[in-house]
Protein backbone atom coordinates (compact mmCIF):
# COMPACT_ATOMS: atom_id res chain seq x y z
CA UNK A 1 0.00 0.00 0.00
CA UNK A 2 2.96 2.31 0.57
CA UNK A 3 3.83 2.22 -3.11
CA UNK A 4 0.29 3.21 -4.07
CA UNK A 5 0.29 6.09 -1.59
CA UNK A 6 3.61 7.30 -2.98
CA UNK A 7 2.25 6.98 -6.52
CA UNK A 8 -0.77 9.13 -5.75
CA UNK A 9 1.50 11.63 -4.06
CA UNK A 10 3.65 11.85 -7.19
CA UNK A 11 0.57 12.51 -9.31
CA UNK A 12 -0.95 15.02 -6.89
CA UNK A 13 2.29 16.96 -6.46
CA UNK A 14 2.97 17.13 -10.20
CA UNK A 15 6.35 15.46 -9.94
CA UNK A 16 8.62 16.99 -12.64
CA UNK A 17 10.03 13.63 -13.74
CA UNK A 18 6.54 12.19 -14.02
CA UNK A 19 5.27 15.17 -16.03
CA UNK A 20 8.31 15.08 -18.32
CA UNK A 21 7.74 11.42 -19.16
CA UNK A 22 4.01 11.95 -19.75
CA UNK A 23 4.64 15.02 -21.90
CA UNK A 24 7.16 13.23 -24.11
CA UNK A 25 4.88 10.23 -24.50
CA UNK A 26 1.95 12.38 -25.62
CA UNK A 27 4.07 14.48 -27.98
CA UNK A 28 5.55 11.41 -29.66
CA UNK A 29 2.26 9.56 -30.01
CA UNK A 30 0.19 12.57 -31.13
CA UNK A 31 2.78 13.46 -33.76
CA UNK A 32 2.84 9.85 -35.00
CA UNK A 33 -0.97 9.82 -35.20
CA UNK A 34 -0.97 13.10 -37.14
CA UNK A 35 1.57 11.72 -39.63
CA UNK A 36 -0.40 8.48 -39.91
CA UNK A 37 -3.60 10.41 -40.67
CA UNK A 38 -2.03 12.81 -43.18
CA UNK A 39 -0.64 9.86 -45.14
CA UNK A 40 -3.16 7.12 -44.36
CA UNK A 41 -6.49 8.88 -44.93
CA UNK A 42 -5.89 9.86 -48.58
CA UNK A 43 -4.08 6.60 -49.36
CA UNK A 44 -6.87 4.54 -47.81
CA UNK A 45 -9.51 6.48 -49.71
CA UNK A 46 -7.67 6.08 -53.03
CA UNK A 47 -7.18 2.37 -52.34
CA UNK A 48 -10.94 2.09 -51.82
CA UNK A 49 -11.92 3.90 -55.00
CA UNK A 50 -9.22 3.16 -57.56
CA UNK A 51 -8.95 -0.10 -59.48
CA UNK A 52 -5.51 -1.26 -60.64
CA UNK A 53 -3.64 -4.55 -61.15
CA UNK A 54 -2.56 -6.06 -57.84
CA UNK A 55 -5.01 -4.03 -55.77
CA UNK A 56 -6.28 -7.09 -53.90
CA UNK A 57 -2.71 -7.97 -52.92
CA UNK A 58 -2.11 -4.45 -51.61
CA UNK A 59 -5.30 -4.66 -49.54
CA UNK A 60 -4.22 -7.99 -48.07
CA UNK A 61 -0.76 -6.61 -47.21
CA UNK A 62 -2.13 -3.59 -45.36
CA UNK A 63 -4.66 -5.75 -43.52
CA UNK A 64 -1.83 -8.07 -42.45
CA UNK A 65 0.35 -5.13 -41.37
CA UNK A 66 -2.34 -4.07 -38.89
CA UNK A 67 -0.99 -6.88 -36.73
CA UNK A 68 2.66 -5.98 -37.33
CA UNK A 69 4.68 -6.90 -34.19
CA UNK A 70 6.04 -3.66 -32.69
CA UNK A 71 9.52 -5.14 -32.22
CA UNK A 72 9.69 -5.86 -35.96
CA UNK A 73 8.77 -2.27 -36.76
CA UNK A 74 11.38 -1.12 -34.27
CA UNK A 75 14.01 -3.38 -35.81
CA UNK A 76 13.30 -2.07 -39.32
CA UNK A 77 13.55 1.54 -38.17
CA UNK A 78 16.73 0.73 -36.23
CA UNK A 79 18.38 -0.79 -39.31
CA UNK A 80 17.40 2.18 -41.47
CA UNK A 81 18.56 4.80 -38.96
CA UNK A 82 21.68 3.05 -37.65
CA UNK A 83 25.10 4.34 -38.69
CA UNK A 84 25.39 1.67 -41.39
CA UNK A 85 21.83 2.26 -42.58
CA UNK A 86 20.71 4.48 -45.46
CA UNK A 87 19.61 7.30 -43.11
CA UNK A 88 22.47 6.88 -40.65
CA UNK A 89 24.08 10.26 -41.46
CA UNK A 90 20.96 12.02 -40.12
CA UNK A 91 21.77 10.80 -36.57
CA UNK A 92 18.13 10.18 -35.74
CA UNK A 93 18.59 6.94 -33.81
CA UNK A 94 17.86 7.14 -30.07
CA UNK A 95 15.85 10.33 -30.49
CA UNK A 96 12.16 11.24 -30.21
CA UNK A 97 12.09 11.50 -34.01
CA UNK A 98 13.03 7.82 -34.34
CA UNK A 99 10.26 6.93 -31.89
CA UNK A 100 7.75 8.95 -33.90
CA UNK A 101 8.77 7.13 -37.09
CA UNK A 102 8.37 3.73 -35.42
CA UNK A 103 4.94 4.58 -34.02
CA UNK A 104 3.78 6.09 -37.33
CA UNK A 105 4.69 2.82 -39.06
CA UNK A 106 2.50 0.95 -36.58
CA UNK A 107 -0.41 3.37 -36.95
CA UNK A 108 -0.33 3.78 -40.74
CA UNK A 109 -1.70 0.33 -41.73
CA UNK A 110 -4.56 0.75 -39.24
CA UNK A 111 -5.55 4.11 -40.71
CA UNK A 112 -5.20 2.94 -44.32
CA UNK A 113 -7.18 -0.28 -43.82
CA UNK A 114 -9.94 1.36 -41.79
CA UNK A 115 -10.26 4.23 -44.28
CA UNK A 116 -10.42 1.83 -47.21
CA UNK A 117 -13.21 -0.16 -45.57
CA UNK A 118 -15.26 2.91 -44.61
CA UNK A 119 -14.85 4.65 -47.97
CA UNK A 120 -15.68 1.49 -49.94
CA UNK A 121 -18.98 1.14 -48.05
CA UNK A 122 -19.84 4.82 -48.49
CA UNK A 123 -19.01 4.72 -52.22
CA UNK A 124 -21.35 1.78 -52.73
CA UNK A 125 -24.08 3.68 -50.88
CA UNK A 126 -23.67 7.06 -52.59
CA UNK A 127 -22.08 6.13 -55.92
CA UNK A 128 -25.10 6.84 -58.12
CA UNK A 129 -25.89 10.09 -56.32
CA UNK A 130 -22.31 11.35 -56.62
CA UNK A 131 -22.07 10.36 -60.26
CA UNK A 132 -25.34 12.18 -61.02
CA UNK A 133 -23.68 15.30 -59.62
CA UNK A 134 -20.74 14.84 -61.98
CA UNK A 135 -18.31 13.67 -59.32
CA UNK A 136 -15.54 11.25 -60.30
CA UNK A 137 -14.07 8.71 -57.91
CA UNK A 138 -11.14 10.93 -56.93
CA UNK A 139 -13.26 14.08 -56.64
CA UNK A 140 -15.57 12.19 -54.28
CA UNK A 141 -12.76 11.51 -51.78
CA UNK A 142 -13.21 14.67 -49.62
CA UNK A 143 -16.99 14.20 -49.52
CA UNK A 144 -16.73 10.56 -48.51
CA UNK A 145 -14.04 11.26 -45.90
CA UNK A 146 -16.24 13.90 -44.33
CA UNK A 147 -19.30 11.67 -44.39
CA UNK A 148 -17.35 8.85 -42.72
CA UNK A 149 -15.65 11.09 -40.15
CA UNK A 150 -17.25 9.47 -37.12
CA UNK A 151 -16.14 5.97 -38.07
CA UNK A 152 -12.71 7.25 -39.05
CA UNK A 153 -12.16 9.10 -35.76
CA UNK A 154 -13.02 5.93 -33.86
CA UNK A 155 -10.35 4.04 -35.76
CA UNK A 156 -7.82 6.85 -35.32
CA UNK A 157 -8.36 6.70 -31.56
CA UNK A 158 -7.73 2.95 -31.74
CA UNK A 159 -4.44 3.67 -33.49
CA UNK A 160 -3.53 6.21 -30.81
CA UNK A 161 -4.28 3.63 -28.13
CA UNK A 162 -2.04 1.05 -29.77
CA UNK A 163 0.82 3.48 -30.15
CA UNK A 164 0.57 4.92 -26.64
CA UNK A 165 0.68 1.46 -25.06
CA UNK A 166 3.58 0.24 -27.22
CA UNK A 167 6.92 -0.75 -25.64
CA UNK A 168 9.09 -2.78 -28.01
CA UNK A 169 9.58 -0.44 -30.95
CA UNK A 170 10.23 2.74 -28.94
CA UNK A 171 12.60 0.86 -26.67
CA UNK A 172 14.66 -0.36 -29.64
CA UNK A 173 14.88 2.97 -31.48
CA UNK A 174 14.65 5.32 -28.50
CA UNK A 175 16.93 3.61 -26.01
CA UNK A 176 14.86 4.67 -22.97
CA UNK A 177 17.25 7.56 -22.20
CA UNK A 178 16.26 9.54 -19.09
CA UNK A 179 15.11 13.05 -19.94
CA UNK A 180 15.33 12.40 -23.66
CA UNK A 181 13.49 9.29 -24.92
CA UNK A 182 11.85 7.80 -21.82
CA UNK A 183 8.13 7.28 -22.36
CA UNK A 184 5.46 6.00 -20.02
CA UNK A 185 5.63 2.40 -21.20
CA UNK A 186 9.42 2.14 -21.26
CA UNK A 187 9.66 3.90 -17.88
CA UNK A 188 7.17 1.46 -16.35
CA UNK A 189 9.26 -1.45 -17.61
CA UNK A 190 12.48 0.04 -16.26
CA UNK A 191 11.17 1.24 -12.90
CA UNK A 192 9.46 -2.08 -12.21
CA UNK A 193 12.70 -3.92 -12.89
CA UNK A 194 14.56 -1.51 -10.60
CA UNK A 195 11.98 -1.87 -7.85
CA UNK A 196 10.80 1.77 -7.94
CA UNK A 197 7.16 0.77 -7.86
CA UNK A 198 5.78 4.18 -6.89
CA UNK A 199 6.81 5.81 -10.17
CA UNK A 200 5.82 2.71 -12.16
CA UNK A 201 2.37 2.67 -10.52
CA UNK A 202 1.88 6.41 -11.06
CA UNK A 203 2.71 6.06 -14.76
CA UNK A 204 0.53 2.97 -15.01
CA UNK A 205 -2.43 4.86 -13.53
CA UNK A 206 -1.93 7.73 -15.97
CA UNK A 207 -1.65 5.32 -18.91
CA UNK A 208 -4.80 3.52 -17.75
CA UNK A 209 -6.62 6.85 -17.50
CA UNK A 210 -5.54 7.73 -21.05
CA UNK A 211 -6.76 4.35 -22.32
CA UNK A 212 -10.13 4.68 -20.58
CA UNK A 213 -10.53 8.21 -21.92
CA UNK A 214 -9.81 7.02 -25.47
CA UNK A 215 -12.28 4.15 -25.22
CA UNK A 216 -14.93 6.45 -23.76
CA UNK A 217 -14.30 8.98 -26.50
CA UNK A 218 -14.50 6.33 -29.23
CA UNK A 219 -17.78 5.03 -27.83
CA UNK A 220 -19.22 8.52 -27.49
CA UNK A 221 -18.23 9.50 -31.02
CA UNK A 222 -19.72 6.28 -32.37
CA UNK A 223 -23.02 6.92 -30.56
CA UNK A 224 -23.07 10.53 -31.72
CA UNK A 225 -22.45 9.45 -35.29
CA UNK A 226 -25.29 6.92 -35.19
CA UNK A 227 -27.69 9.54 -33.79
CA UNK A 228 -26.60 12.06 -36.43
CA UNK A 229 -27.10 9.49 -39.18
CA UNK A 230 -30.52 8.60 -37.82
Amino acid sequence: MGAFSAAFELIASGDPVLLEIIGLSLRVTLTAVLIGCLIGLPLGAMLALLRFPGRSGVVVVFNALMGLPPVVAGLVVYLVLSRSGPLGPLNLLFSPTAMIIAQAILILPIVISLTRSVIEDLWEEYREQLRSLGSSRLRAVPTLLWDGRFSLVTGILAGFGRASAEVGAVLIVGGNIAGHTRTMTTAITLETARGDLSLAIALGLILLAVTLTLNTGAYGIGQWGRRAAG
